[in-house]
Formats: structure tokens, sequence, C-alpha cells
């Protein structure tokens, strides 16, 4: 078998590793689980791509990253190496195609989300095969700790253990040492395999610039002019800042174009595609550009609003010089950002009722608990993610247990008579499928199947009576299609005391809240920095250096002091306004939290299935009064 380093050259055409990238490989090619925290741009995913050269089996990549799968796996088609995605995305024909190429065990590296690893459906197709290696990209999500804490990523250690996952193999570019060892501990990685490379990047020359909201577009334009010419990226809050900012560039002679994630999916992709071969050399984005954008002479990245901590800053500017060659990072700090940025956290955050009736409905629905996230967050106007937190803490607390998703609707379109699809199985094999058939209801193309029912006259669990249908289909028999999607609990704490126990979960968002505000707070330290900011930034990663001696402070730079933020008062005429129209939309704005989130222009479940407050006036009218303010003078 070829050596690490002969792989590294005849596939992926380099000479060398990068540091870190074949300690990384050399671990768990010797059967151990690793974490690698590299900074952005640093080869993360080479470690898995060459492992999954070198060992048997299938590795599974995960990341919340859809929409990097395909470019990832587009690279390592075009290397000749088989690999695949299975995402939402994907048609029947194609899932049927990826689904029984993992049954012939003819690919490599299987890309697929986490929520894709509590599906009944994959969970059908990918038990009993070999996983020798479970890739987990953006690992730190795992962590309550981290800056995009996700619950789906808190199932994927337990995941491990029932899958018989050979190794895990946990990335991540961002992860402070608290962090880290959450990393470790739910993975199992021994402390001397978290391979951490640090984060110093000497080419980068970290800046800051004090302005005001009205003349920060000037001073980008300035910037612009005054220096060299070369690839840039500028990071805006909001959709609507993406476009204005692009557009101001383009009028005054400037070759940019806006990219968020409300653009067209293919206007979208024609914009990073010509940013990657330079045909447009600005890019004015949300953080919903730059995600695995491979692209090494990006020569500045500019922060056009402050960004929302630490982690963010470091990603976001770590996109920038990954040549090697020197390349400026400039946050333009304005207070005023701090507000949009506090409204979005205060925004998250349930109402204390709103938490109390979610529970309710949950725990009188007795031991066994049918739901969906969807439908919790409509009823109850909380977000989706959110409802996902609060259920993942209430499994934390032993009160309930995931049972997993399953689909409620299961339908199947016959291509041959019943007597021909049985005349091939066994006589055993036909009886059960008999019982199966008898279980679905016929319309004129599409048979429903009640799966309660055809668990109890097939006398098989649910999987198995999955797992025949999807045996029908691969034969060519059937067409199959599910929908529904739905989670089960078992209750298992019957005597819960629920007001204690939602103050409990009261107080866990109040942290969660707190936490994202003092990011904020530390992003504003940061911009007044006296001293060098590259150890600043550093420092907090838990890697303390000397003064870095390029920085815009190290350079002389006089230190910004930031204005104490405005905190104007609710106009008289507008609070007047919104009780009156919560008296008519008492689901989507009865509480002082929803008509704060209104006002501040943030969307809720309620306000969004409400079609008569679309376009009201009053939405978004209030963005520039701190959140905070807003609760307090509408309670």
């Amino acid at each position: 078998m070829s050596t690490p380093g002969e792989l590294l050259k005849e596939i992926f055409g380099f000479d060398q590793f990068r540091k870190g990238q074949l300690e990384t490989i050399e671990t768990l090619l010797a059967g151990r689980s690793a974490a690698a925290i590299f900074p952005t741009g640093s080869g993360k995913s080479l470690c898995y791509q060459l492992t999954a050269l070198m060992l048997p089996g299938l590795t599974l990549v995960v990341s919340p990253l859809l929409a990097l799968m395909k470019d990832q796996i587009d690279k390592l088609q075009e290397q000749n190496i088989a690999a695949e995605r299975l995402d939402s995305s994907l048609t029947e024909e194609d899932y049927r195609e990826v689904s029984n190429a993992v049954r012939r065990g003819e690919l490599k590296m299987l890309f697929v989300s986490p929520e894709r690893l509590t599906n009944e459906r994959f969970l059908n197709l990918i038990r009993g095969q070999q996983i020798s290696l479970l890739a987990v990209d953006e690992a730190h999500c795992i962590s309550a700790w981290g800056h995009n804490f996700r619950p789906d990523y808190l199932k994927l250690a337990q995941a491990v253990e029932s899958l018989n996952v050979e190794r895990v193999l946990a990335l991540t570019a961002t992860a402070t040492p608290k962090v880290s060892d959450d990393m470790a501990r739910a993975f199992g990685i021994l402390p001397a395999d978290v391979i951490n490379t640090g984060f110093y990047r000497p080419n980068l020359e970290f800046r800051v610039t004090e302005c005001s909201n009205t003349d920060r577009g000037r001073l980008l334009i300035q910037r612009l002019r005054e220096r060299p010419a070369g690839p840039t990226i500028v990071y805006v809050h909001l959709q609507k800042d993406a476009e204005e900012t692009a557009k101001l560039l383009s009028e005054n002679g400037f070759d940019a174009a806006p990219y968020h994630a409300g653009m067209a999916n293919e206007r979208r992709s024609a914009t990073q595609e010509k940013f990657m071969n330079g045909e447009i050399p600005i890019i004015c984005a949300t953080i919903a550009f730059g995600m695995g954008v491979d692209k090494a002479d990006i020569r500045y990245v500019y922060h056009f609003h402050l960004a929302k901590g630490f982690e963010s800053y470091l990603q976001e500017t770590g996109r920038a010089g990954r040549d090697g060659q020197p390349a400026i990072c400039e946050l333009f700090a304005c207070a005023d950002d701090t507000t949009t940025l506090e409204n979005f956290v205060y925004g998250d955050t349930p109402d204390a009722a709103h938490i109390s009736a979610l529970v309710d409905e949950l725990l009188d629905e007795g031991d066994n608990i049918d739901i969906t996230a969807r439908e919790l967050s409509k009823t109850h106007d909380i977000r989706p993610l959110v409802v996902s937190t609060l259920l993942t803490h209430l499994e934390l607390f032993g009160i309930i247990a995931f049972d997993g998703y399953y689909y409620s609707d299961i339908r199947f379109e016959a291509h041959k008579s019943g007597a021909e699809i049985l005349s091939s199985y066994s006589e055993q094999q036909a009886a059960f499928l008999r019982k199966l058939f008898a279980c679905g209801k016929k319309a004129r193309k599409w048979i429903t199947l009640d799966m309660d029912a055809a668990v109890e006259r097939g006398g098989q669990p649910r999987d198995v009576v999955l797992r025949a249908f999807e045996n029908l289909q691969e034969k060519g028999f059937i067409t199959l299609k599910m929908a529904g999607y739905r989670q089960r609990f078992k209750r298992l704490e019957q005597n819960v005391d629920r007001a204690e126990l939602c103050r409990k979960l009261t107080d866990l968002f109040s942290q969660h809240e707190q936490l994202e505000i003092d990011r904020i707070n530390t992003m504003v330290a940061y911009a007044e920095e006296t001293r060098c900011l590259t150890s600043r930034l550093l420092t907090y990663f838990g890697e303390p250096i000397e003064a870095c001696g390029h920085c815009g402070i190290c350079k002389g730079d006089k230190a910004v002091r930031l204005p104490g933020r405005p905190t104007p008062d609710l106009d008289p005429d507008i609070l007047k306004q919104i009780h009156a129209l919560a008296a008519e939309h008492r689901d989507a704005l009865g509480s002082a939290r929803q008509k704060a989130r209104f006002l501040c222009g943030l969307n809720s479940p309620a306000v969004t299935a409400d079609r008569s407050l679309r376009g009201n006036a009053l939405f978004g009218s209030c963005t520039h009064i701190p959140f905070k303010n807003l609760l307090e003078q509408l309670t």
C-alpha cells in the first residue's frame, strides 16, 4: 500500500504536508480518534480525504454546510475518488442511486448533515456497513460554550457507538480551550491526540478604524482607492447591506457584487464562481459567503460592520492571505453596530410563558411523545433551532429520551402486479410482504401504507418493515416516497416539578443570551484595544504571543475610543400603534418580547405565519433602539 506521502503527491498533487496534517493522519491510521484544530484554510479536509483512501470501508463526513458538500465532492470526483452526498436537495432517483452505491460498498466517502444520523431511512441504510472513520466538520458546534451550538451535534457521539464507528476526526478552525475540551470529551479523544497548530498568521495585518454609521461608506471607498487592487471581501450584517454596499461601490467605479442567502441559488453560485476566477474582484457579503471558499490570494477582508464575536472574526479574517502573502484585515468600528447584533441575540430568546406552554404540551402527551419541531415552533412562537435546543436540554435532564425520527406518510407506486412481485421472493418472504401490502390504501396511483398496522400485522419492528420496502424499490418493483418527518421521545421521569423545570430552562436560555452578549462586548473591547491587536485575538484562543509588530497598534495607529450608544425612547405614537396591533394579533404579538422583536424587524414563526402582518409599517421601525430598552418600555 502507498504511504501517506506518496498518496499526497499522486492523488492530491502536493509535495509536502502542511503543519499538523501528517500527525493527524498517522493518529487516525493508528486506530485512534483525533481532533484537528487548524486555522481557516490550513487543509483540515485533506486529513480525512487522504485517510479515507488508506482505510477499508466507508468514511462518513458530517457537515452542517450542505452547499459545501457539493464543492468538495466535485473536486474529489475529478480525482476519481468515489464520493457522494445525501441531502434534501437530491431527487428520489438520485437518493436511490447513492443508497445503492452505499449498499454495494462502492463509496469511499459519504457527506451528510448531522441531522441525517438520526433519520430512520438513513440509519437503515448505513447499519451493518463498515464505517472506518467519522469526520465531524465544525465540531465546535457540539459545545454549549461554542459560538454556534447545534443540538444535533450532541447526538453524534451516540451515533458513533450505535453504528460501531471505528474512529472519529473532529475538525474546527475556532475552538477556545474550553470548547476543545468539550469536543475531546464527547468523542473520546485523548489529550495527546488533540492537534492544535495554533492560529497565528504572520502575514495578516489587523487594523481597527473608528467610524460613524453615515461615514463608513466613504471610508471604505477611500481604503479601496489608496491601496493596491486585490481580491476583496467586505462583510456586512444584513442582506440589504450587501446589496446597498455593492451598489455604492459600483456607483463609485468599483467592480463589486453582493452575496447573501436571500439570492437565488443560481445567481449566488455564479457570483461566487466569478469571484473565484477573478472576474469580480470585490464581494460584499453576509457571513453566508466564505465557508469553504478555497481562494488563496484574497488580499483584503473588511468588516464593514462589527463582527459578532472573536470566533466569527477569526474565521472570517482567516480567509485572507492563504497564499502566505501580506493581507489586510480591517474592522470598521461603530458603536451603533452593537444594537443590531444584540437585537439578533435577544430575538432568539423564548418567552418564559411560551417555554412553559411547550413543556406542558410535551409532558401532557404521556409516555410516548410524538412531535415535530416545526409544529412546536409555530404553536409556541419559538424558532425551530431553539425548540431543538430545548428538547435536547430535556434529554440531558433525564426527563425524556429520543426514540428516533420517522416518516408518518409512506407511499409507494407498484410497477408490477402483486403476484409478479411476490413470485420473486421465497414463500416465507412473500407471506411477510403479503401482510404488508394488505396494510396499504390504494388511490389512483399511489398506495399509502399504514405503518402501525404493518408493524402489527407483519410482526416485525418498524425498521424491518421499512427495509423491506427499500428492498422492493432497490429491485425496481416500486417507487417509494416518504414524508411527514416526525420525532419520537419516551417519557422517562413521571414526577416532574414543571414550574421548577421551566425556571431552569428559562435560566439556561438567559445564560446563553448573556454569553452571546459577552461575545459582542469582547469585540467592542477589541476595537478599543490599546495594545497589540493580534495578541489580544490569539489570547482569547489560548495562544498568547508577544506584540506581533505588524498590526495597526504595533505600527502606531491611535487606539479607538467608541462613543457611548444613544438609547432613544420609543415614540409614543408607535407605542400606541403596536398595542393596538397586538390586540388584533395576540398569537404573534401578545407578549412584550414579541412586540419588541417585531419593532426590531426580527421575524418569528408566529409573525411569519400571520400573512396580514406582512408589510406592516411597524415591522422594523425601531431598529435604532436597543432591544432591552424596547422591552422595558413595552412591559
